[in-house]
């Protein structure tokens, strides 16, 4: 690639890799601690309540994918996914019920995060008010984690099943609405490439007002990130 800055990409991992590994790897372990507490211990039996990132990594969507994007967008953004937490809905003490809250444990694990990367972004600037490398680095990492917990967050919270928005509106909707989102499960992850597209471009016009109120607001109380 022409004109391409290995040491550019070299500091851009060093930023996301923390803060984006924390981010998909809590967002699945809050899901498996979510159902252990509410009767399912399929996740911890298979040793997957661990904040090991190793116990977590997709190949694809946490290895490969990722650094492709950041290679070939030359570090201006990235995106993955971690190995997703099995759940046994029938397990649980409420099934319907609790699979609302297994679903919503995700993303309000990410939103715990994005508040926790803010809070030290804070802190950065009074302890290390002084401007220097090693503030510079950490309030790049600390923006990094609010933007990629936002994201996910509002991502997962898109109501097309297999999407954690999915299976929270299946719990919501009488039988007869969360069958036909059974149905249309198996063809979720078609329908959200198909809608991420930029010729379609519907994802992201549905997503951005959600995005930006939330990075504005967590953006504003971390402080001066510059």
């Amino acid at each position: 690639m022409p004109g391409f800055d290995i040491a550019k990409l070299l500091l851009t991992i060093s930023v996301v890799a923390i803060p984006g590994i924390f981010a998909i790897t809590l967002h699945e372990v809050a899901h498996g601690w979510a159902a252990k507490k509410l009767g399912d211990s399929t996740a911890f039996m298979l040793g997957r309540l661990s904040l090991n990132p190793l116990k977590h990594v997709d190949p694809v969507g946490t290895v490969v994918l990722p650094l492709a994007l950041l290679w070939l967008t030359s570090g201006a953004w990235t995106f993955g996914w971690a190995k997703p937490v099995p759940v046994a809905f029938r397990n649980l003490r409420h099934p319907k019920r609790d699979m609302i809250l297994v679903a919503a444990a995700g993303p309000g694990a990410n939103l715990a995060m994005a508040t926790g990367w803010t809070l030290l972004a804070m802190l950065v600037g009074v302890v290390l008010a002084d401007s220097n490398l090693l503030s510079a680095w950490l309030l790049s990492v600390c923006e990094f984690g609010i933007q990629i917990n936002v994201m996910l967050m509002v991502f997962n919270l898109i109501p097309i099943p297999p999407l954690d928005g999915g299976r929270v509106l299946s719990g919501l909707l009488p039988r007869a609405g969360s069958d036909v989102l059974d149905r249309i499960e198996p063809f979720g992850i078609i329908i959200v490439i198909v809608l991420m597209q930029p010729q379609i471009g519907v994802l992201w016009r549905v997503m951005e007002p959600f995005v930006r109120f939330f990075l504005d607001f967590f953006l504003a109380a971390a402080g001066p990130l510059y």
